[in-house]
């Protein structure tokens, strides 16, 4: 019988993790496991009971006081990236379980592409075109298209990532406003933005983008009667966290014609259940979480969790540990 340590990681529904660093030696001195799918609940405890040592990738596996306080094995804890939404720590502390993330990669920066991928894909009408295209058309009514050149762009949050955003607002010629709970005209001014109400930013806004963080002043912060405001015309998009938007409000104003459209890249369960009525909502460009899914970022996740997995397999300080505040 065996008596090579059990690791298990969780999560890697890109089958991306291999490809991106080596992993000869932990093949050799552990029993290694990745999952690919989705796990909860019972599944998810199957799949690490006798684990000495998890790594999941992002916050995909959600661990509470209950799962871990089942798990008497358990030696580390790791997690992708630098923070984790779903873990419970304070159950890994009370056990004395040390726990380590990796670099993020530059995650920022692959957001604000995605970001712009889903503007440009929404406003150009590139879905409903392409397949026109692949049907045996040429063009129709819906290719005469809408410029975003001297549109106003309204961007809420205007942090690291909605900074970005702006800056390409600005290259395509579009009129910058921003709102954020704290925003100050201030703050605006040094990305060459204007601070505006909420209420004027959506109204008045052919392009509406969401980088706020999600807490207790903006979670649901765009529901029905945010939706009313904005002009039929509009794009919504949301590259930022889901809680942000009451999505059934949102798929009732999409079949109502306002706004306009939406592009969507996070959503309240993932993956999407296969039926989930969003799959197929009039007028919505949906992505799976692809924000953050690029290869600089998985590299960076993949040798994180190998030279901290080596690291604790040869009793050698981890090169990321994690403290919880």
């Amino acid at each position: 019988m065996s008596t090579l340590p059990n690791i298990v990681i969780l999560g890697d529904y890109e089958r991306a993790l291999r490809r991106f660093s080596h992993w000869e030696e932990l093949d050799q001195k552990s029993n290694l496991t990745i999952h690919h799918e989705p796990l909860r609940d019972e599944a998810l405890y199957e799949a690490v009971k006798d684990a000495d040592a998890i790594a999941i990738v992002r916050d995909r596996s959600p661990f509470n006081e209950a799962m871990i306080a089942r798990l008497p094995k358990l030696k580390l804890l790791m997690f992708t990236g630098e923070r984790n939404g779903t873990l419970e720590a304070s159950a890994l502390v009370s056990r004395n379980i040390p726990m380590a993330c990796t670099p993020g990669g530059p995650s920022k920066e692959t957001t604000a592409e995605l970001t712009w991928a889903l503007i440009l894909a929404a406003s150009k009408n590139l879905i409903n075109q392409t397949s026109l295209i692949g049907n045996g058309g040429w063009r129709n009514e819906l290719s005469v298209l809408p410029m975003l050149s001297g549109q106003r762009l309204g961007i809420m949050g205007l942090g690291a990532i909605g900074s970005k955003v702006a800056r390409v607002g600005r290259a395509f010629g579009m009129e910058v406003v921003t709102w954020s709970p704290r925003m100050t005209p201030e703050r605006a001014a040094t990305e060459n933005a204007v601070s505006v109400s909420l209420d004027e930013l959506l109204s008045t806004s052919k392009v509406i983008t969401m980088h706020l963080v999600a807490g207790p002043g903006t979670k649901g912060i765009i529901s029905a009667d945010q939706l009313a405001l904005m002009r039929p015309d509009s794009i919504l998009v949301n590259t930022s966290r889901a809680a942000l938007i009451n999505m059934s409000d949102l798929s009732i104003a999409l079949q109502r014609g306002a706004p306009a459209q939406a592009a969507i890249d996070v959503f309240d369960i993932e993956p999407l259940p296969v039926n989930d009525s969003l799959r197929n909502t009039p007028n919505l460009l949906v992505t799976p979480h692809l924000g953050f899914i690029a290869e600089p970022i998985f590299e960076a996740f993949s040798q994180g969790i190998t030279e901290t997995l080596n690291a604790w397999l040869d009793q050698k300080p981890v090169p990321h540990p994690f403290k919880p505040s």
